[in-house]
């Protein structure tokens, strides 16, 4: 059985950490601060972990949801997680290299994760151009 409430305190920590790129204020009148692009670069990394997270739970209380060359990964909890966060970042960061590829609700969890990188920069983005408005 996979354990629910893990995932769910999981997915409360990442709705948290991107929510609070939207609601952060701006002290100081800048545009863009060294302080939002820290905020921005450590959600990435919070949201990457996140899932990744997910994705090792899932992979070891099921059949396997992420597969390289046709077969399910196995090996150590080390191995599967080390595969789970390359997985996570390369879908988040990118459109991913297709070395490892989700199967099952691993597809609709990676959906989610790469509509969250293309999301969070263009949040970033309408802050800044807010905060310049208001500026």
């Amino acid at each position: 059985m996979v354990p629910i409430f893990l995932i769910g305190f999981i997915i409360v920590g990442l709705v948290s950490s991107i929510r609070s790129l939207l609601t952060t204020n701006q002290t100081r009148n800048q545009f863009v601060s060294i302080e939002n692009v820290i905020l921005l670069c450590l959600i990435y990394v919070t949201v990457l972990i996140g899932f990744g997270l997910i994705y090792t739970i899932l992979d070891i209380h099921s059949s396997g949801i992420l597969v390289e060359s046709g077969i399910a990964i196995t090996g150590s909890f080390r191995e599967k997680l080390e595969a789970s966060m390359y997985f996570s970042a390369i879908t988040l960061l990118s459109v991913g290299y297709g070395d490892i590829t989700p199967i099952g609700v691993g597809r609709w969890i990676a959906v989610i994760e790469a509509l969250l990188g293309y999301i969070m920069p263009m949040a970033f983005v309408v802050r800044t151009v807010i905060n310049i408005e208001k500026g």
